[in-house]
């Protein structure tokens, strides 16, 4: 039996938008029918990143620190700082995450020497604070959780990968619903919410779990 024997299948904006339109018994026939479903599709990526961790929009990245200098702003696509280390020549240190109140509650936030604590304030522009303040130059490691980026162009592919798709076309076609087909919200919410948890369950690390008790 021939088989094709390649796994490149895509979708580009434009078919995805059909795809939820026929879900929903209806044809975009309009610019603004295609304009409207692209607004859907960004304002339900962004919604997906109130789902928890998407593990392909984690990123690895590095900043270079400076002398006495204790506050950073990150790149505005960064959600959140998964996990850090600080580097000094060929050496990585560990770094802790803590909240806001912990921070405040330092009493001399200027104090030098190797960090080894973070706060992360979490806005349009994100910024992290460090505690110690630097004593010297070191390289600040860490794994970011940024958004899923926009929608673009209609002949662009998405940045999702290829087991999101089904949800992605369900999650479309539900929020098109809305607008134009209320009638088959009932059938369309429950697919879309089981599509998307099965594709969140499979986004996760594989890694053995050992347990030792002590006696």
């Amino acid at each position: 039996m021939a088989t094709s024997g390649t796994t490149t299948f895509n979708l580009d904006v434009d078919e995805i938008i059909e795809e939820a339109y026929e879900r929903c018994g209806l044809e975009a026939t309009t610019g603004y029918d295609l304009k409207s479903a692209r607004r859907c599709l960004n304002i339900m990526f962004a919604e997906w990143a109130n789902r928890g961790l998407n593990l392909w929009t984690i990123k690895p990245k590095t900043m270079a620190l400076t002398a006495s200098t204790e506050s950073y702003q990150l790149d505005a696509d960064i959600i959140d700082v998964v996990d850090a280390v600080i580097k000094s020549g060929s050496v990585d240190y560990n770094i802790d995450k803590i909240s806001r109140a912990e921070y405040l509650h330092i009493p001399n936030k200027t104090a030098t020497g190797r960090p080894s604590q973070y706060f992360l304030s979490r806005k349009d522009s994100p910024t992290i604070y460090l505690y110690n303040s630097p004593d010297k130059a070191y390289i600040f490691k860490y794994w970011a959780m940024t958004y899923v980026e926009d929608v673009g162009n209609y002949s662009n592919q998405i940045n999702v990968p290829k087991r999101f798709f089904p949800c992605m076309c369900s999650g479309l076609a539900y929020y098109l619903a809305i607008k134009k087909a209320p009638e088959r919200i009932q059938l369309l919410k429950p697919l879309y919410e089981e599509e998307l948890q099965r594709a969140l369950q499979e986004d996760r690390e594989r890694t053995s779990l050992k347990v030792k008790v002590g006696l």
